[in-house]
């Protein structure tokens, strides 16, 4: 079964290229971006300004193969694409969670942006906290690493 997607806006962002990109958006604080929804889909930006954040999903349009064991960023072992944030996956989708500055028009001001420049936007989402799971949060084999998180970009550099 094939399943097509089309783009609702691109993504603006600092970073041109992987190298350097912040790995998640704790890791990009600081960073700034806009989103531009296309014009056919700019009504479906009414009534978002009042949420602080918001869940963009994209296609990892620079992301060529995937495969279902990745060595991941933060470890030195080979794990399954499903238990990792790697974007080599049969469907390159992402996903980030980053503040709302602004709306403008068909344009959102984004903060905390690990996103690269010019990446497909396939939908948004208002970020509701009540929405996601509380309680007992286990992650698994991150558990070890997670303290490296804020603070680590894919080249290894500390933010």
């Amino acid at each position: 079964m094939d399943v097509v997607y089309k783009a609702i806006g691109v993504v603006h962002t600092p970073f041109k290229q992987p190298k350097g990109t912040p790995i998640q958006p704790s890791a990009a604080a600081d960073a700034e971006g806009v989103v531009e929804v296309f014009e056919e889909f700019a009504d479906g930006l009414c009534d978002l300004e009042g949420f602080s954040h918001i869940i963009l999903l994209y296609h990892f349009h620079l992301v060529s193969g995937s495969a279902l064991k990745v060595k991941p960023y933060m470890d030195t072992a080979e794990r399954g694409v499903f238990a990792t944030r790697s974007p080599r996956r049969p469907n390159p989708i992402g996903m980030s969670v980053v503040r709302l500055m602004r709306v403008e028009g068909n344009r959102l001001f984004i903060r905390g942006v690990d996103i690269l420049d010019g990446t497909p936007l396939l939908d948004i989402k208002p970020y509701v906290p009540q929405f996601n799971v509380g309680g007992d949060v286990r992650i698994g084999w991150l558990e070890k690493n997670i303290v490296k998180l804020p603070r680590v970009r894919d080249d290894g550099r500390f933010v």
